[in-house]
């Protein structure tokens, strides 16, 4: 009788044991999240924290020179210790937390997905700039995202695969690749600014080939001369024309100082050579009155001569020929101190013939 006593008080002890530590574990376990729900000094601390004073230090992240700082690091604080169900056996221990290499599979396996790249899967946002964690499970939300959806679930699960008992890293490549983003945005535009300045600047100095391209170019260029004298009309119309005038005019002097220069007395054979071309022409009447002059073929230069004594004739330098006094009331009438060939409107040397 007395070992059945004790067989069944050790039994008895051992289910007291056993469910002291079940109670053990479910209340440091499923109950660990509303514990702060119930404690005063907890939700004392909650409130410091959420302090504008203690903001600026909890989400220091969101600082202008914080976007340098890049450092990857474990956001989930250091695991609790094993509950007396854990110790005895009741109940599987926690997973061990995840060494580097294991992260860097996780985070090889969340570039692959392209999760960094893809919206927030809670707020459905793009990351930007804004933390961003990578979960154990390789998922990625923003910092504040998951934060919510734990407060408001209760419980710590991912929002995507439901897999309990992740771990947090803080992760920065959604903040690089928009980085990345933006500055080959501002360079395409700025490559489109430059490519479209330079096209107008080609378009407005290279007459293009076609045809019809061709017509609209110089009625733009004639449209611009046009709107410019327009323009200066408006300003001093008086001034314009006098400097029109004043150009026209020493531009007048250029050029007889360069007819000047250019045509010098012929020689003798100059003469000769002159004249003979004059005879292949074989024109015999002169331009201005249009009556015959004398003949150059020694045949019937003395009939010739015999019968128009009073009207000589002139060759000049250009081998053409007028009468005398044809010629010299040419010039008399002519507006010009120099007079050039009545025909070819070149300057001329002449010579009684």
């Amino acid at each position: 009788m007395a070992m059945r006593k004790d067989l069944k008080s050790n039994a008895s002890s051992k289910l007291v044991i056993t469910s002291v530590a079940f109670q053990d574990h479910i209340t440091r376990s499923l109950l660990q999240s509303d514990v702060s729900l119930s404690d005063p000094f907890l939700r004392c601390k909650r409130k410091a924290a959420t302090s504008p004073h203690a903001r600026g230090r909890v989400e220091g992240l969101h600082r202008p020179d914080d976007w340098r700082d890049e450092r990857e690091y474990v956001l989930d604080p250091a695991p609790p210790t094993l509950t007396l169900a854990q110790k005895m056996g009741l109940v599987a221990p926690p997973a061990e937390r995840l060494m580097e290499d294991e992260w860097l599979q996780v985070k090889a396996r969340s570039v692959q997905q392209g999760e960094s790249a893809q919206p927030c899967a809670i707020c459905r946002e793009e990351f930007r700039l804004q933390p961003q964690v990578l979960l154990s499970c390789s998922h990625v939300f923003h910092r504040a995202c998951l934060q919510a959806f734990e407060r408001f679930s209760g419980m710590k699960r991912c929002p995507m695969c439901r897999r309990e008992r992740y771990e947090t890293r803080m992760i920065h490549d959604a903040a690089r690749l928009f980085r990345h983003q933006s500055a080959t945005r501002i360079q395409a535009c700025w490559r489109g600014y430059v490519a479209r300045k330079w096209y107008k600047r080609m378009r407005k100095t290279i007459c293009p080939k076609d045809k019809r391209l061709r017509r609209k170019f110089f009625e733009a260029k004639l449209q611009e001369l046009n709107d410019s004298f327009v323009r200066y009309c408006h300003t001093d119309t008086e001034a314009f024309l006098s400097d029109i005038d004043r150009s026209l005019s020493s531009s007048r002097r250029v050029f007889q100082q360069l007819e000047r220069k250019s045509v010098s007395e012929p020689q003798e054979n100059d003469w000769d050579r002159i004249q003979s071309q004059a005879i292949q022409r074989d024109v015999w009447d002169c331009p201005i009155c249009l009556t015959a002059v004398c003949s150059l073929n020694l045949s019937t230069q003395a009939a010739t001569s015999n019968r128009h004594q009073h009207r000589r004739t002139v060759l000049l330098s250009c081998s053409h020929l007028f009468h005398q006094l044809c010629l010299e009331a040419f010039e008399s009438f002519a507006a010009v101190s120099r007079p050039s060939c009545p025909l070819c409107r070149s300057a001329y040397h002449k010579r009684l013939i």
